[in-house]
């Protein structure tokens, strides 16, 4: 990184940083209370709160969101007549799915070859972290040049909309000129990008009955509808033979026009086992970025340790649906629901219920605010020029912030780039990535300001 007292500062203070994280890591911030304790989340919420008051931050409040879960923010007043940023993050977590399949424990900050792994490293409490990175060395060269607004999730993986509803409720509070939702990440290590585009997601449960009860497979089976094979059969009409997405009346053709994903840095970054093949059709760009993407979470069935000969009287499945832009999520949710529904067969008891929704998003990548992201990014990163791609996740929140605030430009960046491998055993960040990205928020926030 060429020589900058913004980026200097920011080097200055990494060391900080890396005790700050490995603090904010140590809770097991999983925002499901049947899996983990309230308190851990309420730790996390409270630590927030603690930093953005040291940092000078006023009205700093834990808001108590619809969902059950506490989000953080904190207003930082800036100059007279100076712009407003909201800079997103969100401090819940993924659970770390199998602890022991982690090299180093998931809540212990731990610096492995040049990364430091941790569950929420990467997503997203590096990215709180990468806020304040940017806002004390904005404060050490010259001061903060916009008003800030500060505000940081609490159940942001849970999908369960608590933020959404809240903001809804209190429409001025998150009112803001330009908005950093720094949940995201950059398509390669080292390769400066915004997202442009976010699929939506909706996740419906269905439950399928068939009998009173479990029955002998001997005595009954062969006549006996088994409720679990009618729910496999439910759940493979979802893909068509070549794994893609196939729900009736869903199109599911669209094209992705833009940055491309080669398909061989997809089977490494997606770590798929040699001669397994990749699914659905198109390019990669298209699959992940601009159409519907059909997944089972989770099935309610008995293990096979412990199985009994048994013909299944119910199960039950949670099916996660990405939402592309352009096609509205709660007529997404309709269609889910009705397939699950049509296609159950032998005239079994079918239920399904929608759980958690969230609408895709497009950005105006024409705006000012990306003028200035694409000239800060080109000071943080030299060399490499900004470049705008798809995510296949879903950040529900965007979309409510650009109804309430249809005048305010949303911006999308972050730490989770393919080797952070968020989501799965062994999260990591890359401390590089975190302090250019810190440097690049920075001066962003400095060029926008002037703009």
């Amino acid at each position: 990184m060429s020589s900058n007292p913004v980026a200097e500062t920011v080097a200055s203070l990494m060391p900080g940083a890396q005790v700050e994280l490995a603090e904010l890591v140590a809770f097991k911030s999983v925002a499901d209370f049947d899996q983990y304790p309230r308190s851990e989340s309420e730790g996390a919420a409270n630590w927030i709160a603690g930093a953005l008051r040291a940092e000078g931050f006023q009205d700093v409040a834990l808001l108590d969101t619809p969902d059950g879960t506490q989000s953080v923010y904190g207003f930082l007043p800036g100059p007279e007549g100076a712009k407003t940023v909201l800079l997103y993050a969100h401090y819940d977590v993924q659970p770390p799915l199998d602890e022991a399949a982690w090299t180093t424990p998931p809540f212990e900050l731990t610096e492995r070859d040049g990364r430091w792994y941790g569950r929420g490293a990467a997503d997203c409490k590096g990215g709180f972290i990468m806020h304040l990175l940017a806002l004390r060395a904005l404060k050490a060269n010259g001061g903060v040049p916009v008003g800030v607004k500060v505000i940081v999730e609490g159940s942001e993986e849970q999908g369960t909309g608590g933020l959404e509803r809240y903001a809804e409720q209190h429409p001025e509070l998150l009112t803001a000129d330009t908005v950093v939702i720094g949940d995201v990440g950059n398509f390669r290590l080292g390769l400066p990008t915004v997202t442009s585009t976010l699929r939506g997601m909706t996740l419906v449960r269905v439950q399928i009955d068939t009998l009173e009860g479990n029955l002998h497979s001997g005595q009954f089976g062969g006549a006996a509808p088994d409720a679990l094979g009618a729910l496999i059969r439910v759940l493979d009409s979802l893909r068509a033979e070549d794994g893609s997405t196939t729900i009736d009346g869903l199109t599911g053709d669209a094209r992705w026009e833009g940055l491309q994903y080669e398909e061989e840095a997809f089977r490494k970054d997606a770590k798929v086992l040699d001669g397994v093949e990749l699914i659905g059709s198109g390019t990669v760009a298209d699959r992940i970025w601009a159409r519907p993407a059909v997944t089972v979470l989770g099935i309610d069935c008995p293990p096979v340790v412990g199985a009994t000969p048994s013909v299944q009287a119910g199960a039950r499945a949670l099916v996660s649906l990405r939402v592309p832009p352009g096609v509205d999520a709660v007529e997404a949710t309709k269609l889910l629901q009705a397939h699950l529904e049509a296609r159950t067969p032998w005239g079994a008891r079918v239920r399904t219920e929608q759980i958690g929704q969230g609408q895709p998003f497009r950005a105006d990548t024409s705006s000012p605010a990306y003028t200035a992201m694409a000239e800060a990014m080109a000071v943080a990163y030299p060399g490499e020029e900004m470049q705008s791609a798809g995510q296949g996740g879903s950040i529900p929140l965007c979309n409510t912030l650009a109804s309430l605030y249809p005048h305010a430009e949303i911006l999308l960046i972050g730490l989770s780039e393919p080797q952070a491998q968020i989501h799965a055993v062994n999260e990591s960040v890359s401390p590089d990535e975190l302090e250019r990205l810190s440097v690049t928020e920075a001066l962003f926030l400095q060029k926008y300001a002037a703009s």
